[in-house]
Order: structure tokens, then sequence, then C-alpha cells
């Protein structure tokens, strides 16, 4: 039997992932804003209702 059923990539060293890009001064601004909101609304909001 062939359990070799999944594509395999060319040259795997080749492929970037999230945590080997680069990311810019203004998109680490904006993923804490985004945190903070998420926050604000995980956390303060129920505060506020209860």
């Amino acid at each position: 039997m062939d359990h070799d059923d999944h594509d395999h990539e060319p040259d795997p060293d080749a492929r970037v992932t999230s945590p080997m890009q680069e990311f810019t001064t203004s998109q680490a601004l904006t993923g804490g804003a985004v945190l903070l909101v998420g926050l604000l609304v995980v956390f303060g909001v129920p505060l506020l209702l209860g």
C-alpha cells in the first residue's frame, strides 16, 4: 500500500512561515491596538455589566 498521499514541497527550506517574516513598527502597533481592544472586550465589558 502507498501511504504517501500528501504533496511534498520541492525545497522545504524555501518556505517562509509567519515567525520568520519581517514586520514594520506600524504593523506591530496595529497588533498591539487590536490586542488592547480584545482585552477590553474580554475583561472590561463583563466587569462593567457585572
